[in-house]
């Protein structure tokens, strides 16, 4: 069961909303919308509705960073539950791509993540074992991922006391992808040692051990890998693959052959078409993967056969992580806005790149069936969905026929900002007087431009003028954007300039003051959205404003003004009949490292080295895959012989390992 753990209960309109949100469930309606303003606690009431609904769910965000925030928080909520983060699992990845206009063929290149696959992998296995599941997940949950029917029944069920051939469970393992290491024992390996037999998985860094006496299992075991302790004892278990792609050896045959004939009649195509050129390169590129394919089981790019080795349809869309999910699963859109929209694009933008592989014969037309899926594929699959926004758009609102859910009462009863319209001509000088104010009160100012030469020269500006300024946008890299948010928080400078100051978790408690220069500008950055999520950025401190600097008053501006005002009405209309006094939020700045920084993926030096400076504020959870970072580091710097290095590694280590265990 979802047992929900927090220290506060629902107050303001939280209360209404969940029972709303979940009657509409318990009614059977497929689609509604929880429009919460900023800094209403839309997670919290998210999280009492999933309590209460009590079925597995899937939480979508539209990045990774987002759906690394929503994870912590969730497991915060529900820490005797298996909350799962999945994502893509690449650090780094190059598409494969052909330029016809240079020639140009791009070779697919990839890093891949071994601590966000074991992730991937352990969120299938529990929605597999288990009905308490929040899986929390990028858009890269619509892509492919193997056949679950297939996953499951080539898994290897272990119990207490039934027999089972040793060398015969070595060749099952084998045969779903883990490998043997007697020396160096790492996730989706094994070793055997006379009776007994030890297995880390491909989802968790625990050690599965499995005591034989004879052909008889007499002990199966959990043990922690760093120490050897003993975790658990089980009376069974069952091992999955360590890849979500498995193909039995008759249906790797019957595609071996699925492809050949395939190829034929593509080569037959394009030569009537004159294209010799292509036709030749096609040929020898698939015949060896080919060749491959039956000696190894694996050639590069084998994903582009993948219609073949699953044995689908031409068109049929493929399995993915939805699958794996039961028939009553409820999804999640956070951030409907911008989620939604890369749903519907992903399709697209897919099928162009393999078009020009497939037409100048750098690939099989079965190719194009590699894909993630199509917007109307994906909705199909859904039964039950509530979106989440401050701003939802047209299409949200359209499918939610039943209800609209509006959660517009912060629990601190702070109001949205007030908002106040003042003409261009002299708009610098202003600014100027409303920053130095602000500074007076000791708080926080952030300005939005349009380009990012305006967020520098005004920066520079303000600057000669004695203001402890600096400014924010895209080509400042992820860790120094931390390190500036921060400052900001701390007081170490008042005023944040930037294009776009959106961002998912720009949540800044000590900004009392927005300022959107050439609001009258329509476009992405002046629409009524935008406006809204950003004059939403001060609408956690109690003295809140937004000035928007304009000569004229566009539609989008009227409908932002308007939707602002009325919810400042509702608000301020609640607090009266509730005797509430806004009070401003109180959030700990050390915080913000963490809420920026996806810990899960590999960090580069400067990362690690501000992670292991803030560890006192790490989850105990994230502790370990920090520790096999530093790990790595120290390896790496003892082949350089740069000893000193290695040493001050070794040392954090240690240290590492004492907070975890203690």
């Amino acid at each position: 069961m979802f047992n929900l753990q927090a220290p506060f209960k629902p107050t303001g309109d939280q209360p209404q909303a969940i029972e709303l949100l979940v009657k509409s469930l318990q009614a059977g309606h497929s689609f509604q919308t929880l429009l919460g303003a900023t800094g209403t606690g839309k997670t919290y009431t998210i999280a009492c509705t999933i309590e209460q609904w009590q079925k597995p769910t899937l939480v979508l965000a539209h990045n990774k960073t987002l759906a690394a925030q929503l994870c912590n928080e969730l497991r915060q909520f529900f820490p005797h539950n298996a909350v799962e983060y999945f994502v893509s699992y690449y650090d780094y990845y190059q598409p494969e791509a052909y330029i016809p206009v240079t020639d140009t063929y791009i070779e697919k290149s990839s890093s891949i993540n071994d601590e966000i696959d074991m992730f991937r992998h352990s969120a299938t296995r529990s929605l597999f074992e288990r009905k308490d599941v929040i899986v929390v997940a990028s858009i890269s949950c619509i892509y492919g991922l193997g056949m679950p029917v297939e996953y499951l029944k080539a898994s290897i069920p272990l119990r207490l006391g039934e027999e089972y051939d040793p060398r015969q469970l070595i060749r099952d393992l084998v045969n779903v992808q883990y490998s043997r290491n007697d020396v160096d024992l790492r996730r989706a390996t094994f070793r055997l040692k006379g009776d007994v037999l030890e297995v880390v998985p491909a989802y968790e860094d625990r050690v599965i051990r499995v005591d034989f006496f004879g052909d008889e299992i007499e002990a199966i075991s959990l043990l922690d890998p760093v120490t050897g302790e003993l975790l658990e004892e089980l009376e069974r278990i069952n091992i999955y693959p360590a890849k979500h792609f498995v193909t039995p050896k008759d249906q790797l045959e019957c595609a071996i052959e699925n492809i050949k004939a395939e190829l034929e009649e593509r080569l037959i195509g394009l030569e009537k078409e004159g294209k010799l050129v292509e036709a030749q390169r096609l040929k020898q590129k698939t015949k060896y993967d080919l060749e491959m394919l039956k000696e190894v089981g694996y050639c590069n790019g084998v994903e582009n056969y993948s219609r073949h080795l699953t044995g689908r349809k031409a068109g049929q869309p493929p399995d993915c992580l939805v699958d794996y999910f039961p028939e009553d699963w409820l999804l999640i859109v956070d951030e409907s806005h911008v989620t939604v929209p890369q749903i519907r694009g992903m399709y697209n933008g897919d099928q162009a790149r393999k078009k020009v592989l497939i037409d100048h014969g750098f690939r099989l037309p079965s190719a194009s069936d590699n894909r993630p899926l199509k917007a109307d594929e994906f909705w199909q699959k859904v039964k039950k969905c509530i979106f989440v926004s401050a701003t939802p758009s047209n299409w949200e609102i359209e499918q939610s026929n039943h209800q609209i859910v509006e959660q517009i009462i912060r629990p601190t009863g702070i109001l949205d900002p007030q908002i106040f319209v003042r003409p261009s001509e002299g708009q610098i000088d202003d600014l100027l007087a409303e920053i130095k104010e602000r500074i007076k009160q000791k708080q926080r100012v952030l300005v939005t431009t349009l380009t990012k030469k305006m967020s520098e020269d005004l920066t520079e500006y303000l600057q000669e003028r004695g203001i402890n300024v600096q400014y924010l946008h895209s080509e400042i890299q992820s860790i120094e954007r931390i390190e500036i948010l921060q400052s900001l928080r701390a007081g170490e400078f008042d005023v944040l300039i930037g294009v776009n100051l959106l961002r998912e978790g720009l949540d800044l408690p000590e900004v009392s003051l927005v300022v959107i220069l050439d609001a009258d500008k329509e476009g992405f950055l002046r629409s009524e959205k935008s406006l809204i999520q950003t004059i939403g950025r001060a609408a956690r401190h109690v003295n809140g404003q937004a000035i928007l600097y304009a000569d004229n008053f566009t539609n989008s501006m009227e409908k932002a003004i308007k939707e602002t005002n009325r919810r400042r009405e509702i608000q301020l209309k609640y607090n009266q009949e509730n005797n509430i006094t806004p009070r401003s939020i109180t959030k700990k700045s050390s915080n913000l490292l963490l809420e920026f920084l996806d810990i899960s993926r590999k960090l580069n030096n400067q990362e690690l080295e501000k992670v292991s400076e803030n560890i006192e504020e790490i989850g105990l959870d994230q502790i370990p895959i920090i520790i096999k970072q530093l790990e790595e580091k120290m390896l790496e710097a003892s082949k350089n012989l740069e000893f000193e290095k290695a040493a001050e590694y070794r040392d954090k280590i240690k240290h590492f390992r004492s907070i975890y265990r203690h």
